[in-house]
């Protein structure tokens, strides 16, 4: 059966020459059921929106989809899960599909989502990749489960989804000093902002940790949540707001 989602005019489909079957979908604001400041399309239960709400939002979502999305409890680490043996919400900030119809989730409001399949559309993955996950490893980490299936870094696409631009993230010294140790030359992706405050361009340190890994192929990463209220939430703006998810399967 095809699943191809009729999707919210305002979601993402993402551009990137994957496999036929490799199907990735970002939702945005649009859509759903919530209430100020959720509204409307809120999925994130770790919020103070009205739990009916956000179970009818992912009802909406769940009828695009093969399968029930395989959320994680995310805690800005680098640990990757395989989707198929999710049970229940296991820490960990990425997971990995090989099975057709297992779908990959991720929910975010700022940090990067990365969508992952090879080139022949076998496996596909999911990070959720903030600056604490980037600097622990969490590309590194997805890269290499994708690596353990036999599929080379070179063979390996990467989609960049809405997340907070280079304009727009204010960090502190110990963020570029965490960077630092985690990459050398790390520094090129912090602009000097204010004493002790610098402008962290997420998308590039995300590039360079996939560049390190061999994957070469990128695509996405122009699309900021903190600046385009109307469309994406934003923690860092809002701090009360909801969430968002990248999700790719393999029909």
């Amino acid at each position: 059966m095809n699943h191809t989602p009729q999707i919210h005019e305002d979601w993402i489909v993402p551009d990137w020459p994957v496999a036929p079957h490799v199907r990735a979908l970002i939702t945005t604001r649009a859509g759903g059921v919530s209430s100020a400041p959720y509204d409307t399309f809120n999925l994130g239960f770790a919020t103070q929106d009205k739990p009916s709400a956000v179970t009818e939002n992912r009802r909406r979502l769940r009828a695009l989809l093969p399968e029930e999305p395989r959320w994680l409890k995310q805690v800005h680490g680098a640990r990757v899960v395989s989707a198929e043996s999710v049970d229940g919400r296991p820490e960990a900030d990425a997971s990995v599909a090989r099975e057709p119809g297992s779908v990959c989730a991720i929910l975010v409001a700022d940090c990067l989502p990365v969508l992952f399949s090879d080139r022949a559309g076998d496996i596909v993955a999911a990070a959720h990749a903030g600056w604490r996950g980037l600097a622990a490893g969490v590309l590194d980490n997805t890269v290499a489960a994708i690596s353990e299936a036999g599929i080379a870094p070179e063979d390996i696409l990467a989609y960049i989804g809405p997340g907070i631009g280079p304009a727009a993230f204010e960090v502190g010294e110990e963020v570029r000093a965490a960077y630092a140790d985690y990459d050398a030359g790390a520094a090129a992706a912090f602009t000097p902002h204010a004493p002790g405050k610098w402008l962290a361009d997420l998308p590039r340190l995300a590039r360079r940790a996939l560049a390190r890994c061999g994957v070469s192929e990128v695509y996405g990463g122009a699309l900021c949540t903190y600046s385009d209220a109307a469309r994406f939430y934003s923690y860092r703006r809002d701090k009360t707001t909801g969430r968002m998810a990248a999700l790719i399967w393999r029909e």
